[in-house]
């Protein structure tokens, strides 16, 4: 099975580069990144980057913390576009776990990407809220659990075993920190991974041969060295 690219980013030049390119399968952002790229108004930021974005999928997320309000703000992102993923936190800022809100949501055809997603345990309360006839994602942040001491692969590998049976439920790889989680993905048979540009590009040196690689790294050394005039 093939692990589909992500590409994951809210800024608006850098969406019109990487949609152009064919290793980018669609793209993910968070309320977070949107501020990053210097969003003011949600709304109207949002409708640029679908100008770019036409037909790959993308993610928008909910920012509201209440489940009333959750549903207001999906509903309104959901008809932005066909192209659209609704990502819907797994709890709010209180602890609460939003199953009402997937299920209503999920029912109604709105396709989703449940995201902050920490535990297998979380993975299987949202597989029971989701309909299995519209298309949704299980984002799993693999590296902020690496960060923390926690080894991620074996929550990806009880999702995917639990979902595999289902093909409009995806398994996404979130918080990619380095080029070789792209190989571990594949490796579980992860649906996705989403990673930021600076990684996407990274993959092209893929299959180089160690010597080419340590004679890329001492030409950086050696044109540093250069450029900074260094004398002993």
């Amino acid at each position: 099975m093939r692990t589909k690219i992500f590409c994951d980013i809210a800024d608006l030049n850098t969406i019109k580069i990487f949609n152009k390119k064919t290793i980018v399968d669609g793209f993910t952002t968070n309320p977070s990144l949107m501020r990053l790229a210097g969003a003011r108004s949600y709304k109207e930021y949002s409708l640029k980057i679908l100008k770019y974005c036409k037909k790959k999928p993308i993610s928008f997320e909910v920012f509201a913390d209440t489940p009333k309000d959750m549903l207001e703000q999906a509903y309104k992102i959901n008809s932005w576009g066909k192209n659209i993923y609704v990502k819907i936190p797994v709890i709010n800022s209180k602890g609460k776990f939003m199953g009402s809100v997937i299920k209503e949501l999920s029912d109604k055809g709105v396709k989703l990407n449940i995201t902050a997603v920490y535990s297998f345990e979380q993975t299987k309360k949202i597989y029971k809220k989701l309909n299995k006839k519209t298309k949704s994602i299980i984002s799993i942040f693999a590296g902020r659990m690496a960060d923390k001491g926690k080894d991620p692969v074996p929550i990806f590998k009880k999702s995917i075993s639990l979902t595999k049976k289902n093909k409009n439920i995806e398994i996404l790889w979130a918080s990619t920190r380095e080029a070789y989680n792209f190989l571990q993905a594949k490796q579980l048979n992860c649906n996705i991974i989403t990673m930021p540009p600076k990684v996407i590009n990274q993959i092209s040196n893929f299959g180089k041969s160690n010597k080419s690689l340590t004679i890329d790294t001492v030409k950086n050394f050696l044109n540093d060295s250069k450029k900074s005039n260094f004398r002993i």
